[in-house]
């Protein structure tokens, strides 16, 4: 049996060509979190404990961590939000602790934020950390600090930047994961006393 001649694949001129079809947009709300989001959350960073250098840590946080973690801000005051999907599936979060766990200074916080895998390079992490700093200037926080791993950092220093973030040190080899030491890149922002209206 003869094969069959070779037919190229006739493809229409651009001009006739359908346009494709636009991609379903990417929408969320940002909101405080509930005791309730608290296992998303912890399914959020324990995907990062288990996959990536963007935290040291190498053991997952327990529900029971979280719901501490959870505690301790709201007895604080200090911000903790949650980014959703109209449907209300946590997307990503993002929460700051007294720095170097010292509460009797709430005023000097460290931010933590992570995006769960299907929300990241849409956005997201810049909408949350916005959120998250007008949240702590409503709190009345005046100084915010970020550590960030330096393992691939540099899109987490330009959103950082990007946002008033300033570096003020590196320290090198200070975690050890995935058979490599790390560092980490520390970025600080001074938020500006809220003003009251007539004064």
């Amino acid at each position: 049996m003869l094969e069959e001649e070779y037919q190229p694949r006739r493809q229409l001129p651009r001009h006739l060509r359908p346009a494709p079809a636009p991609e379903p947009e990417f929408s969320f709300e940002i909101r405080p979190a509930t005791a309730t989001d608290m296992p998303a959350v912890r399914d959020v960073y324990n995907l990062y404990v288990a996959n990536s250098t963007v935290t040291f840590d190498s053991r997952q946080k327990s529900l029971g961590e979280w719901r501490a973690v959870f505690a301790r801000a709201t007895r604080l005051r200090l911000p903790f939000l949650v980014a959703v999907s109209p449907a209300g599936t946590v997307l990503g979060y993002a929460h700051v602790e007294p720095w170097q766990g010292r509460e009797t200074n709430r005023s000097i916080v460290e931010t933590s934020i992570y995006l769960g895998p299907a929300a990241t390079g849409k956005g997201l992490g810049r909408a949350l950390l916005a959120a998250l700093l007008d949240a702590c200037q409503e709190a009345g926080i005046r100084q915010i600090i970020a550590i960030i791993a330096d393992q691939g950092a540099d899109a987490s220093i330009r959103l950082h930047a990007s946002l008033g973030f300033k570096e003020i040190g590196r320290m090198g080899r200070v975690g050890f994961k995935f058979d490599r030491w790390l560092g980490t890149v520390t970025m600080q922002k001074n938020l500006k006393k809220k003003s009251r209206v007539g004064r």
